[in-house]
């Protein structure tokens, strides 16, 4: 038991120093012995109460004095061990030294709060880093935290909640290359496999895919006739939502769309897959719209829930074997169209051709809407000049200073 200086008991673990200052140890859940210390008795009871309680309850915390970079280290040496590939590994550390540690880094973290981490991004916004580098930040954050808090280095996460919406006016989401790849294996033999694939090799908007019938395909020529759209939508006069077909969305948009090797494929195993649908005893098609090439599982139309709602099933399904850090970002049906434009000019398809294929208005639409893509066009395109200027030798060093 334990004594102040005139021999009085104050109980076990208590005791005062010579100084007249209170003091109270005991045992944490880490195996830590914890001093309090008060020049007040009853504070230091006070405290000594809270600080039992919370270490019952499993709400103290290991360390109060980590900082992020020490726990930095922690996470990125211990968590992503052998989770990780080292190339991802050294690209973390990058992001997390140029914009993350410099305003954080120093900070313990229980000190760190929900407006700390909204004004990072806040200020990244603010130098004019895009999308993608803003939600790396954000994303390893909340999973730096997640395994804090996973380990009582902290008590909440400072993070979650934050979101960020992409700018789509600036930023349009296009699949990379590895990506596509890892999303159409994944997707492979799936209900909804041959409408993705139709999707991204021919750059239809979502309600020109709901729209087609086999009528408008032609196998000989090779070739989709975008004639309409279709539309689930509330219209004047109507009771509620329901489904409209009309023309597509301008007079341009009126077009004929080739078909790769993959796409015909895909357009084969859709028409034989209408007909097992159509011949179900559960289906329904909806008066108006039997004759529609792709169809729910039901024979009723599509629209952009259904098209949405099967995309992120396979992406949940992807990301269900992946590190936080390295999941797929989510992506609506419109981003199948943004590829496949994407693809055209890496392939060094000229601009005016896409422009058909997309249906756009105006040569500057396409242009502008996929800037990043033609700005490496031209760089890839002066590449090839360049090699073959060297082909061209003369007898002597013209450009010799």
């Amino acid at each position: 038991m334990g004594k102040d200086l005139n021999g009085r008991e104050l109980g076990p673990g208590f005791g005062q120093r010579k100084n007249g200052q209170y003091y109270a140890r005991f045992e944490n859940r880490f195996g830590t012995r914890k001093t309090l210390y008060s020049m007040d008795l009853q504070e230091l009871r006070d405290k000594y109460n809270t600080a039992v309680y919370e270490n019952r309850k499993k709400m103290n915390i290991v360390d109060d004095g980590t900082t992020l970079d020490d726990f930095f280290d922690i996470w990125i040496n211990e968590y992503k061990y052998k989770i990780i590939r080292e190339n991802t590994k050294q690209g973390y550390k990058m992001v997390y030294r140029k914009h993350i540690s410099p305003t954080l880094g120093k900070r313990k973290l229980l000190d760190i709060t929900a407006l700390m981490v909204r004004a990072l991004i806040n200020s990244l916004d603010r130098q004019g880093f895009g999308y993608e580098t803003k939600n790396r930040v954000r994303i390893m954050l909340l999973d730096i935290f997640d395994k804090a808090l996973m380990d009582s280095y902290v008590n909440r996460n400072p993070v979650k909640g934050i979101r960020l919406l992409r700018d789509e006016k600036k930023e349009i989401r296009v699949l990379t290359k590895e990506e596509q790849v890892e999303f159409f294996e994944c997707a492979a033999g799936t209900f909804y496999f041959n409408l993705f694939v139709v999707a991204v090799e021919t750059g239809l908007r979502p309600g020109e895919l709901y729209a087609l019938t086999p009528k408008d395909i032609d196998l000989k020529k090779r070739e989709i006739s975008v004639n309409k759209t279709l539309v689930y939508q509330q219209f004047e006069g109507d009771s509620g939502k329901t489904y409209h077909s009309g023309p597509p969305k301008t007079k341009a948009s009126n077009r004929k769309v080739p078909i790769t090797a993959r796409c015909q494929t895909a357009l084969e195993k859709q028409m034989k897959q209408r007909k097992v649908i159509l011949g179900r005893h559960n289906a329904a098609p909806i008066k108006g719209f039997e004759d529609l090439l792709f169809l729910s599982t039901l024979g009723t139309p599509l629209n952009a829930t259904t098209y949405g709602d099967a995309i992120a099933r396979i992406v949940e399904t992807i990301n269900s074997m992946k590190d936080p850090l390295e999941q797929m970002e989510k992506f609506s049906g419109h981003c199948f169209r943004h590829t496949f434009a994407t693809r055209c000019f890496e392939a060094g398809i000229s601009p005016k051709t896409v422009q058909a294929y997309m249906g756009h208005a105006t040569l500057q639409m396409t242009m502008n809407l996929y800037t990043h893509v033609t700005e490496e066009f031209k760089q890839s395109e002066i590449e090839k000049l360049e090699s073959q200027e060297n082909k061209v030798r003369y007898t002597e060093n013209l450009y010799a200073m």
